[in-house]
């Protein structure tokens, strides 16, 4: 069975944005994920000193096929750092897995299958 670990910026501590309307397209995203049967894991961060610590443990609960970098992460300028850390650690604790990035919330399955082609 392929697996993911999606990583996002935790769509409650976005200003501006309505946490409940994004997580239930990433609700609906997994519940597809799980229909094709692909193990998909969530892990939300946010830019202060527990992002690393968060993504280690998730990077180390197994071996991932894929890894995918939510755009709430990609697209913002502020957290261009927050991005770099996020690929380093990737690259660094799971290095056998492709790298996939989502445009928004709602094409994240097409965004994996992209890389397990």
């Amino acid at each position: 069975m392929p697996s993911v670990l999606l990583v996002g910026y935790d769509p409650d501590a976005i200003p501006g944005v309505d946490g409940t309307t994004i997580r239930a397209m990433i609700d609906q995203q997994m519940n597809e994920f799980a229909r094709l049967g692909i193990e998909a894991n969530l892990v939300h961060v946010v830019a202060d000193g527990s992002a690393e610590p968060t993504l280690v443990a998730a990077l180390g609960q197994r071996p991932w096929d894929v890894v995918l970098i939510g755009g709430g992460i990609r697209k913002s300028d502020n957290l261009v750092e927050l991005l770099e850390m996020v690929v380093n650690l990737a690259h660094r604790h799971a290095a056998q897995a492709a790298i996939a990035f989502n445009t928004n919330p709602g094409d994240s399955v097409q965004a994996v299958q992209r890389q397990l082609r």
